[in-house]
């Protein structure tokens, strides 16, 4: 167990200052940057107070971003806001949610910085706003700002490449591809969506043959998902693919119902691999292999990086990748 002793040890400090730092004493003052380093000290060695890691911020905002009426293509959202508050929890953090920019930045000062969850864009003058009122704050999923404010989100171009690996070791090299439209890169919003790019950039490095095997745009939807899988058999039923690598699983919804209609069997004639692994993945014929993104490491990883965020640890912000997992299931299993 870390102790104060270990701590004045590692920072210089006496035992007294880094004790009164630690515990918040309201009647002590000390250096900015002697606090932040005791605080940086006891982050970093796992120190606590009272069960709560010292340096964890205790009142934290949510820009809710979240859409309730998208339904199931926003259920991933749903369950990192579910992850969040499971974290708050454990480490003693209280969550307040907002729904939009102007009434955060009202309430800024109440607050030690912020958390964003949602896939809706904001305009350059929300961000401004923004790092004015609470200059601590990090994005789950998107990275809008990035030279304003951190960023978690899941790596899904190397998911990507994983995807076409795994389908390739299992002997299957002409891959489909079923997805949405647009992604956000720092403040631009692109038309073209950031799993179909390393799709392309991955096929062609690989050499596998998928000319006129990209069928994206629209909604993350089931019905989008299920009108772009039923083009593609329609225009290639003569030489159909192996395999389909579907952007979401509300898409890979979609998908499978398609080829059920047309008599394609999965994963006999087409494997299907998606992305995201929500609970619908288990429920659906054939069940639904998935790329499983880890809500409540994206939320952990959230609260450390403000925490270090607000202690000063960094001076450039971060942008954090999470590695995501193939969940088999009945729809492809991996090669060995």
């Amino acid at each position: 167990m870390v102790s104060l002793a270990d701590i004045a040890a590692a920072t210089g400090y006496s035992k007294a200052t880094v004790s009164r730092v630690l515990k918040g004493d309201p009647t002590f003052t000390v250096r900015e940057e002697t606090r932040r380093r005791i605080l940086q000290a006891g982050n970093e060695m796992g120190y606590s107070v009272q069960g709560r890691r010292v340096g964890i911020p205790q009142d934290v905002a949510v820009l809710d971003n979240i859409d309730p009426e998208r339904g199931l293509q926003d259920a991933y959202f749903f369950e990192i806001r579910e992850a969040l508050k499971a974290k708050a929890d454990e480490h003693n953090t209280k969550l307040t949610p907002f729904p939009d920019t102007r009434s955060l930045v009202g309430a800024g000062k109440k607050f030690d910085g912020f958390i964003s969850i949602g896939p809706a864009p904001l305009a350059d003058d929300d961000f401004t706003a923004l790092s004015r009122a609470l200059p601590h704050g990090v994005f789950i999923d998107i990275n809008p700002a990035p030279g304003l404010f951190h960023s978690v989100r899941p790596d899904l171009q190397q998911t990507v490449l994983d995807g076409l690996d795994a389908l390739m070791a299992a002997g299957r090299r002409r891959i489909a591809f079923v997805g949405g439209t647009g992604h956000i890169m720092g403040r631009h919003f692109y038309d073209e969506e950031l799993r179909h790019l390393a799709y392309s950039n991955w096929a062609q490095r690989l050499g596998l043959d998928v000319d006129g095997l990209s069928y994206v745009g629209g909604a993350f939807t089931v019905e989008n998902g299920r009108g772009l899988t039923a083009r593609l058999i329609a225009e290639n039923e003569d030489r159909m693919p192996d395999a389909i690598l579907v952007a979401a699983d509300p898409l890979a919804v979609g998908a499978l119902q398609a080829l059920d209609a047309a008599g394609v069997r999965v994963p006999q004639d087409v494997a299907v691999v998606s992305i995201n692994n929500q609970e619908v993945c288990q429920y659906t014929s054939p069940t639904l292999t998935s790329f499983d993104i880890d809500c409540s490491e994206l939320a952990e990883s959230a609260i450390l990086l403000l925490s270090d965020s607000i202690i000063g640890r960094y001076s450039s912000c971060h942008h954090v990748l999470v590695s995501t997992k193939l969940v088999a299931r009945d729809s492809f299993a991996p090669a060995g």
